[in-house]
């Protein structure tokens, strides 16, 4: 169906056909006709990580559902895990529109939408009233008029209010649609951000009585000493795994296309390298100590199985939706568990 559909879907404003499918999917997950939308993964691939156990290894990545509202839907498509977000402690309106672009020919979006959400409250009650308790990550962020050195206190009041309802936390410090945001990720400021993340998890694993694991998210633009640093900051900090990576600043593999030079952050098709060559740099510097999610341009199931083969545990898709469909899903389970079968074999 999706095929049929994409055609139409993308005479549309990018933003408002990204609005009416996911309001098509609810309306087909209500009406029970999800089956003509897209057939779930075989339930034979399940994948232990951070201390959860996730029924197959690809998920939904965070911005597709920023606040939380169609997990019932998103949940009927058969993702090993969901990830909504990103979210901040306020509401914000986040870039003026347009902020999302397609490249048809290149399989690749320009997205500037700078944390446009409701704000965690709001996500907060979404997640409340949904009936899908698969497994749920949320992914949190800075407002944008907060300034860097008080970062920390939009990240621990995000934390704090999703604590309970997520399965696993990520923070963003690595989206190029905030100004400044990035700066997080050096090497003097990464440590002091983890360490106030950390004594708080602490305190609400006690105040739950659960320990929600917490991951990082981090750019596909870094170059090795900032790998470094990283790896230095994270590897005995007590984060749980990195999701490797966000989009990337770097529009060179689609200059001449039309919207190329629109400001924000490239994904699809052109990031899966870049994303791929952070992912395998963090893993060899990092030696098993923490479980990767490989996300970035995975458009097809080998896409999906190179991540692995790379060093990820996880995988997440999200532009590779826009242009392949549902299907995508089920095609990268499959693929990862053919060659999984394969490698046993021999």
């Amino acid at each position: 169906m999706y095929a049929t559909l994409r055609p139409l879907l993308f005479t549309l404003e990018a933003e408002a056909a990204h609005g009416l499918t996911l309001y098509a999917l609810g309306v087909a997950q209500r009406s029970n006709l999800m089956r003509f939308v897209a057939h779930p993964p075989p339930a034979d691939l399940p994948v232990r990580a951070f201390g959860i156990d996730f029924p197959n290894p690809v998920g939904l990545a965070a911005g597709l559902d920023k606040n939380g509202a169609h997990l019932d839907a998103l949940g009927a498509l058969g993702f090993g895990f969901i990830e909504i977000g990103t979210v901040t402690p306020r509401p914000q309106p986040g870039n003026p529109k347009p902020r999302l672009f397609r490249l048809p020919r290149q399989e690749a979006l320009i997205n500037r939408m700078g944390f446009n959400n409701d704000g965690v409250d709001a996500l907060a009650r979404n997640v409340e009233r949904a009936q899908w308790r698969g497994v749920l990550g949320i992914n949190i962020g800075k407002n944008k008029d907060t300034p860097n050195e008080r970062a920390a206190d939009d990240y621990l009041a995000c934390l704090e209010r999703v604590y309970p309802l997520a399965s696993y936390v990520t923070v963003n410090v690595s989206s190029p649609n905030t100004p400044g945001l990035r700066e997080l990720q050096a090497a003097d400021s990464l440590p002091r951000l983890i360490g106030a993340l950390m004594e708080s998890r602490e305190q609400l694993a006690a105040r739950h009585q659960a320990r929600k694991p917490l991951l990082l998210k981090i750019a596909p633009d870094l170059d090795g000493m900032a790998m470094d640093a990283i790896a230095a900051a994270v590897a005995d900090s007590g984060i749980d795994g990195l999701i490797c990576t966000n989009t990337t600043i770097d529009h060179a593999a689609v200059a001449g296309e039309l919207h190329a030079s629109e400001a924000g952050g490239l994904s699809g098709k052109p990031l899966f390298e870049p994303s791929t060559e952070v992912l395998r740099g963090m893993a060899r510097r990092l030696g098993g100590k923490l479980p990767l999610v490989g996300v970035g341009g995975i458009l097809s199931g080998s896409d999906a199985a190179d991540k692995i083969a790379a060093g990820a545990t996880l995988v997440q898709i999200y532009s590779g939706l826009i242009f392949r469909g549902p299907w995508l899903l089920t095609e990268c389970v499959e693929e990862i568990r053919r060659q999984q079968l394969e490698s046993e074999a021999t």
